[in-house]
């Protein structure tokens, strides 16, 4: 009898993945879902990297920066080369991070580049007061 409770263990576990991968977010949806709440403000041209606490990708979409309350997105020219599963590897020759600068994509698990993308400018985004 034991066997049959590890099919239908077994089933359900592969039905709740099924319900999981359909609602999946595109990542449009899931740069709004970051955003959600949030205010766009005046594009700027650079951010100061002492002040940011996180970074994250969105898959072939954004890179979002995180400086405490305030949201940065950039949209780099190329995005379908982002990858949520890359490392962001930024070589900069002050404390700033600019549009005209060049963020290289590092494969997490083979640990070779294998690409970089063209930042472009750094869209704010904060909770309105």
């Amino acid at each position: 009898m034991r066997p049959i409770h590890l099919i239908v263990g077994a089933a359900l576990l592969c039905g709740a993945g099924m319900a999981e991968a359909r609602t999946r977010l595109t990542p449009e949806q899931q740069l709004a879902k970051i955003l959600d709440g949030r205010v766009a403000g005046k594009p700027v041209n650079c951010i100061n990297l002492r002040n940011m606490q996180s970074t994250q990708i969105v898959d072939k979409t954004a890179i979002v920066y995180r400086d405490g309350r305030t949201l940065y997105v950039n949209r780099p020219a190329y995005a379908d080369s982002l990858n949520d599963n890359d490392i962001l590897v930024t070589r900069t020759y002050s404390s700033n991070l600019c549009s005209i600068d060049t963020v290289d994509l590092v494969d997490r698990g083979a640990r070779f580049q294998r690409g970089f993308v063209s930042l472009s400018e750094f869209v704010p985004y904060t909770k309105p007061r």
